[in-house]
C-alpha cells in the first residue's frame, strides 16, 4: 500500500444534504460506508491532513471520527505513525467470523419472536434493492446493502446491544472479504436473505437459524482468494464528495 499521499487542493466543506449530525458524525459515516462498500482497502494510511482537506474540517474532527472507527475495530491508531484501515490476518478473520456467527444466531432467534410486519416488509424491500444493485453491476452498493440487511434484522430483533456488536463485526467482515474473497465469485446472498426472512415471517426459529448459518457458510466458503475491489487512494474513494462540492461551487 502507498504510505504517502499526494497533496490535496482545498475542497469545500461536506454539505449537510447528504448526511446529518455533527461534523465528525459525517466524516465517520462516509469512511464507514467506504469500508462497508469495500471501496477503501485494508492497510490504507488515513492521513489526518488529507482527510481534513477532503472533508473541509479540522484535524481534531478527523481524529474524533477515526477514534470511533478504531473503537469498532475497523481502523488501527498507531502511535506516532497515524491511522490505517485495519488489515485482519487469517486467524483474526476466523475469530471474527466465529463471533459473527454467534451474534447472527441470537439475532435471528430474537427476530422470529419480535419482528413486526412492517419490519419484515422493510427487510424484503432492502433485499430487492440489493438484488437490483448487483443486477446493474453496482457491486459496492450491493455489498453495503447486504451488510445493512443484517443490521436491519438486528433492529427487528429488538436487542440494541447485539446491534452494536454486529455493526462492528459487519464492518470488520467487509475488510476480510476485501482481503480474501474472489471478486469473480457470484453473489447469491439476496436469495439466501429471502429464505431467512420467509422463515422469520413464519416464526420458525429453528429453520431461520439453520438458513442463517448456511448463509454464513456460503460467505465463509469464498474466503482466502484475492480481491481487487478496494483502493488505497483517498481521493479516488471520496471522489463523489469532491465532485459534488465542485458542482455546488459552480452554481
Amino acid at each position: 500500500m502507498n504510505e504517502q499521499l499526494q497533496p490535496l487542493k482545498k475542497q469545500p466543506r461536506v454539505g449537510k444534504g447528504s448526511r446529518t449530525g455533527t461534523q465528525d458524525d459525517v466524516v465517520y459515516a462516509h469512511i464507514f460506508e467506504a469500508i462497508l462498500e469495500q471501496r477503501l482497502a485494508p492497510a490504507t494510511k488515513l492521513s489526518e491532513e488529507a482527510l481534513g482537506e477532503i472533508f473541509g474540517v479540522s484535524r481534531t474532527i478527523i481524529r474524533r471520527a477515526l477514534s470511533r472507527l478504531a473503537h469498532e475495530g475497523v481502523v488501527l491508531l498507531r502511535p506516532n505513525r497515524g491511522a490505517v484501515v485495519a488489515s485482519p490476518g487469517a486467524e483474526e478473520a476466523r475469530q471474527i467470523f466465529f463471533a459473527r456467527r454467534m451474534i447472527e444466531r441470537a439475532i435471528t432467534e430474537l427476530a422470529c419472536q419480535n419482528a413486526t410486519a412492517e419490519q419484515i416488509a422493510g427487510l424484503r424491500q432492502m433485499i430487492k434493492e440489493e438484488r437490483d444493485c448487483f443486477a446493474r453491476g453496482d457491486r459496492g452498493m450491493g455489498i453495503r446493502l447486504s451488510g445493512e440487511f443484517h443490521l436491519k434484522l438486528a433492529e427487528a430483533a429488538g436487542n440494541f446491544t447485539l446491534l452494536g456488536f454486529l455493526r462492528s463485526l459487519i464492518s470488520q467482515t467487509s475488510l476480510i472479504i476485501a482481503l480474501y474473497e474472489s471478486s469473480s465469485r457470484s453473489h447469491c446472498s439476496d436469495a439466501e436473505h429471502d429464505e431467512v426472512v420467509d422463515a422469520i415471517e413464519a416464526r420458525d426459529a429453528k429453520v431461520a437459524v439453520e438458513l442463517m448459518m448456511r448463509h454464513m457458510d456460503s460467505v465463509d466458503a469464498k474466503l482466502n482468494l484475492d480481491g481487487d475491489s478496494a483502493s488505497d487512494d483517498l481521493h479516488a474513494v471520496f471522489s463523489h464528495l469532491l465532485s459534488s462540492g465542485k458542482k455546488k461551487a459552480s452554481r
